[in-house]
């Protein structure tokens, strides 16, 4: 049985149920089903067939939902997009060679368009030859252009099958990367709730909580950071969660410490995932440590020169404009630096990330935990810059509220925090002070 008739016989099991709240608003699985057939229609009525490439750009409302599920049940190649990578849409509609695009509008509205994007990639042939259904999805491009990432949906969706806890779960991580459709497909299958905030700002996604009694909140670190520093945890009625995810980046210690104690009945629970393998099945060694165990039936990892590789048995065909980063055997480099403790990694950030000193190793989220102890930060973000002699020095960027103190005075007194507590080489030399906030649309830190 295919994935979206399995999915549709779910939704009949439990059609009174609640699928997704979306403006405060529920709805059923029922009537997800019903949007499912409609979206079926209208996709055929306007010319798109199996192995079309189609963009839906949205969010997690009923209207994209339910239209990623006839994608798929269409076999067509779905690309997701959120609105907040608006910029770049054009360029990922050329990359993936887009056939149509559904625009859904803030009442969600769906408009279909067709384009004229097609190129005849070997890989997206490929999936029109096997007649199988497709995902792209866009890498961060963080560290230069963005990566079009090219999945076959059979293996990636088959795991979903499989009976799991049902949480009624808050959409953060974006509709267009891989942990918010994970996020997605997890919790229909389990015939879970989708809760989805009307923005990712702290205080949308903690009302969405308290009002609809979330009990999943998957995120980052750094969101996690802003709720801490705020304090929201003590102005909303966050008592529903019972499971708090966190991934996507490196954890600060303090972040994880002050969570713990904010939230002592929650469970926290470290995420590992990247989009060209999908989500592996991780375990933290406990609430209060970085520590965690990564990998489940389908995959395998090992550490080479310090650097996490990962095969699996349902990765990525392979990047649309990237040659393939595989090696002859399967093997993955994450680009993550770890350190393992039997079977445990922790995680140290990535490798490109990393300061060379005069030789000495810098890792930005070392020198981050010791400055973040200092009162009156809002967060921090330390990173290199070139150095004639030494190759880098360690530069830090630091957010703070206004009216805001010289940098010359900030300096000094991280300095003096840093001192004896690291390294002389790991000390900033240069520090600049902001009130703009250091994560982008994904929430996650910006180092540059």
């Amino acid at each position: 049985m295919e994935h979206v008739a399995w999915q549709l016989q779910r939704f009949a099991e439990g059609a009174d149920q609640t699928a997704l709240v979306w403006h405060d608003r529920a709805y059923t699985y029922a009537e997800v089903a019903e949007a499912y057939h409609e979206w079926v229609r209208r996709l055929s009525a306007a010319g798109v067939t199996a192995g079309a490439s189609v963009a839906v750009i949205g969010d997690f409302s009923p209207g994209s939902v339910s239209a990623l599920l006839a994608l798929v049940g269409m076999r067509c190649i779905l690309v997701p997009m959120s609105r907040d990578s608006r910029d770049q849409h054009d360029q990922f509609c050329d990359i993936a060679e887009i056939d149509f695009r559904i625009d859904l509008d803030e009442n969600d509205q769906g408009v279909i368009n067709a384009t004229g994007y097609r190129k005849g990639h070997p890989l997206l042939q490929q999936m029109r030859d096997a007649n199988e259904p497709g995902l792209v999805l866009f890498s961060s491009g963080s560290t230069g252009k963005p990566k079009a990432i090219l999945h076959a949906l059979p293996q990636l969706l088959e795991k979903f099958r499989k009976p799991r806890h049902c949480y009624r779960t808050v959409t953060f991580l974006l509709f267009d990367h891989i942990g918010g459709f994970n996020t997605l497909m997890y919790t229909m299958a389990n015939l879970g709730c989708v809760v989805a905030p009307d923005d990712r700002s702290v205080s949308k996604v903690c009302k969405a909580i308290e009002r609809h009694k979330a009990e999943l909140l998957p995120t980052s670190p750094s969101f996690l950071n802003l709720l801490l520093l705020g304090e929201s945890h003590r102005e909303f009625d966050l008592s529903s969660l019972k499971l708090i995810t966190y991934g996507t980046e490196v954890m600060p210690e303090r972040t994880l410490a002050l969570l713990s104690e904010a939230f002592p009945n929650v469970r926290l629970q470290q995420t590992y995932g990247l989009s060209e393998l999908g989500i592996l099945r991780s375990k933290s060694a406990s609430n209060q440590s970085l520590l965690v165990q990564v990998g489940g039936e389908d995959y395998e990892t090992k550490v080479v020169d310090g650097t996490l590789r990962i095969r699996a048995r349902c990765s990525m065909l392979g990047y649309l404009n990237a040659p393939s980063p595989f090696d002859e055997e399967g093997w993955f480099n994450t680009g993550d630096s770890v350190i393992q403790e039997g079977d445990y990694y922790r995680i140290l950030g990535r490798v490109t990330e990393i300061i060379n000193v005069g030789g000495q190793k810098v890792y930005p989220a070392e020198v981050e935990k010791v400055i973040a102890e200092i009162p009156g930060f809002t967060d921090v973000a330390v990173m290199g810059e070139p150095h004639l002699l030494l190759g880098n020095v360690v530069i830090a960027t630091v957010q703070m509220d206004e009216p805001l103190p010289p940098a010359a005075e900030v300096k000094r007194k991280i300095i003096a925090h840093c001192r004896g507590r690291l390294q002389p080489f790991m000390i900033p030399t240069k520090v600049k002070v902001v009130t703009e906030s250091l994560v982008n649309y994904r929430f996650k830190k910006v180092r540059r």
